[in-house]
């Protein structure tokens, strides 16, 4: 006889992991200068969360205070689950973190190798197992050739490749990266993205700051923006967009009034554009949108171009500044 108490559909749900990152009420005062202001951060496993706003915004100091670099004046800060606490040395969280400020040095004199066995060292990591993870983060950074490099010869692109591999020395599960493409080129950017997204392939989760506002567009999932200390915005990327500013646009080979007119005998109305095409607001997902084009193709309609347009992370930036101003 089975006990139905016990049958799969009434046992509890196991409980979900907590968020790497939760802040409550997180302040940072100094002196009459409110750095940080009572902000609620909330980053769930495996997101990389980009942090924009700025110069002055609080951003170098939020990631400070969340690595614990520096102490809140008010309010909680837990890593994984486990409170940061005031005066302790916080050992256990401290090894699940890794940081990479906008201003961390490398020492030109070492080789790329020297420079991570010492670092490597220091998180009491050596001998053969030392080696092999110097081996792998120098190939997740794309460096493995540069291994015996002295670092004066490398780039300034290479350098900051190598300053996160050394971030990731010891395995963390959480990094937190301030400004790490300022200063790149566009080529040294693109291949830093890549790396971000190598990371991120791992499962770490990963707080980024950056100007660049299409670099963490790129790659990130979920953004916040800064404001004066406050975090005036945050969420999934996807949910920031504003739908209104979301459209089809649609270049065909002729007969664009012959269009205007179909659609807007469809109650579909249509904008022509300057440049020629038409634009719709369209508020559909994209099997509606599949739909739509079978449909104008199957009418004769010499469709070229057909795509959706929204806001970028730039508009989300932007109009996210209006509103606080308004």
């Amino acid at each position: 006889m089975t006990d139905a108490s016990l049958s799969p559909s009434t046992l509890p749900n196991p409980a979900s992991p907590p968020p790497v990152v939760e802040t409550r009420g997180l302040t940072k005062q100094f002196d009459r200068h409110r750095a940080v202001a009572n902000v609620d951060l909330t980053i769930a496993a495996g997101e990389v969360y980009g942090l924009i706003g700025p110069n002055g915004a609080g951003k170098t100091t939020l990631i400070s205070l969340l690595a614990t670099a520096e102490e809140p004046t008010a309010g909680e800060i837990l890593i994984a689950g486990e409170p940061v606490k005031r005066g302790q040395p916080n050992t256990y969280i401290k090894n699940q973190l890794g940081l990479l400020p906008d201003d961390f040095p490398l020492y030109d004199d070492l080789t790329v190798n020297e420079y991570l066995q010492y670092f490597g060292q220091l998180y009491y990591l050596q001998g053969p197992g030392l080696q092999q993870r110097i081996t792998d983060v120098l190939a997740l950074v794309s460096l493995g050739s540069k291994r015996q490099a002295m670092i004066s010869q490398l780039s300034r692109g290479m350098k900051q490749r190598l300053s996160l591999a050394r971030t990731v020395l010891h395995q963390p599960t959480l990094l937190l990266l301030d400004e790490p493409v300022s200063g790149l080129d566009p080529i040294a950017r693109i291949e830093y993205r890549q790396t971000i997204k190598n990371l991120q392939q791992q499962g770490i989760t990963i707080l980024i700051s950056s100007h660049i506002l299409s670099d963490l567009e790129d790659f990130c999932t979920a953004i916040g923006i800064m404001e004066q200390g406050h975090l005036v915005q945050s969420g999934q990327l996807h949910t920031l967009y504003e739908p209104a500013t979301q459209q089809l646009l649609i270049s065909m080979v002729d007969n664009v009034d012959g269009l205007v007119r179909y659609l807007n005998d469809q109650s579909i109305p249509a904008q022509q554009l300057d440049n020629g095409q038409l634009a719709i607001q369209f508020h559909e997902d994209a099997q509606s949108a599949a739909s739509l084009l079978r449909q104008l193709v199957s009418e004769g309609f010499a469709i070229t171009e057909f795509y959706r347009s929204q806001e970028t992370l730039e508009d989300i930036f932007i109009r996210s500044g209006h509103q606080r101003t308004a």
